[in-house]
């Protein structure tokens, strides 16, 4: 593996980057908004699409947690995505689907668009670290992103590898395995603090991504809000940060 050199306020620099994927390298929110009215539109719905993706995503946390607590068996994230769906639809008048059109609408998730910096700073990282999505989406769905939007992955690990959703230390510490890693040779990549939070008390490095407009305009984080070993503006900005 070429050998990065250390980033500022870094004795040695990590050897794998580990991403997380929806807001982080993916605009999740215009583009389900953009799924969403390409398949219900012509059907005859008109709902105010941005708000759809936000109420589809606003169950993603609770949902996760029914499986983090023990009160759901691990599924994969396509599994959560459909039961939100079925439990959002009607608070928009939406009812009657097909079975076909709901497993389309379902799949909207893996249609997403990579935010513009994400092929080129990932091309720029490859040089110099072994990727992987550490993400809480399936294999599938992460390996569709990959196909959709080029991006580079070594390996693709997160939830369906260990079992469980982030922020559980398992997610993390496994995918340090996977490549025989320690977690201090491992960087997670994310724009939520509190991802990151979690990844550093697991011994990883952190390197925070700005999006500002994950959940629309001016509603996402600028800056961490917690310790990091990197802040960068783009994936670009980490890529020079890293020295790669």
């Amino acid at each position: 593996m070429p050998q990065a050199g250390p980033a500022k306020g870094m004795d040695q620099a990590p050897k794998a980057l580990f991403f997380d994927v929806f807001g982080t390298l993916v605009d999740w929110r215009i583009s389900i908004a953009r799924e969403a009215e390409l398949i219900l539109k012509p059907l005859g719905h008109a709902l105010d699409w941005p708000a759809f993706a936000d109420a589809w995503r606003g169950e993603y946390q609770p949902a996760m947690e029914e499986v983090r607590s023990g009160k759901l068996p691990f599924c994969k994230l396509d599994v959560l995505h459909r039961r939100n769906l079925e439990r959002i639809l009607p608070r928009f008048g939406v009812s009657s689907l097909s079975d076909d059109t709901m497993r389309q609408l379902n799949l909207a998730w893996h249609r997403l668009d990579a935010w513009p910096d994400v092929p080129p700073g990932m091309g720029q990282l490859k040089r110099m670290f072994w990727l992987a999505p550490v993400s809480n989406g399936n294999i599938s769905l992460m390996v569709d992103l990959a196909r959709r939007n080029s991006l580079p992955w070594d390996a693709v690990l997160g939830s369906e590898i260990a079992g469980d959703f982030k922020p559980k230390p398992r997610v993390y510490l496994s995918a340090c395995d996977a490549f025989g890693l320690a977690p201090g040779d491992c960087m997670m990549v994310a724009a939520h603090s509190n991802d990151l939070a979690h990844a550093a008390k697991c011994g990883l490095r952190t390197g925070h991504i700005a999006r500002p407009n994950e959940h629309g305009p001016g509603k996402g984080e600028p800056a961490p809000t917690v310790p990091v070993d990197v802040a960068a503006s783009s994936l670009e900005d980490l890529a020079r940060k890293l020295g790669a």
